[in-house]
């Protein structure tokens, strides 16, 4: 399958390597490298991850982040986002209902 991340996704990717880098020079960078070897993953396992908020959702391998994410036509996986779960579960279902960008 394909991978397609949204621009949504990237964002999200990028705050949490900006994130990380303040905890730690390198840090960020180990976290964006892990994420996308997590979405990288989905080329081979997507649809297997369990349904939340009407998303396939995929945690991470090491750290607290879920990549929720939709497929289509059973040939693209579509990153819609990727958001830290320790946040609030109402912030996070709000998030995935905003509009596709």
């Amino acid at each position: 399958m394909k991978i397609q991340i949204l621009i949504s996704a990237v964002k999200d990717l990028e705050e949490g390597r900006i994130f990380y880098e303040k905890q730690g020079v390198g840090l960020g960078d180990y976290f964006f490298d892990t994420l996308f070897s997590d979405i990288d993953s989905l080329a081979l396992f997507g649809g297997i991850h369990r349904k939340i908020y009407g998303y396939h959702r995929l945690l991470s391998s090491r750290f607290p982040y879920a990549i929720y994410y939709k497929i289509e036509n059973e040939k693209i996986v579509t990153v819609w986002r990727v958001l830290d779960c320790r946040k609030d579960p109402k912030k996070i279902e709000k998030a995935l209902w905003k509009k596709k960008s």
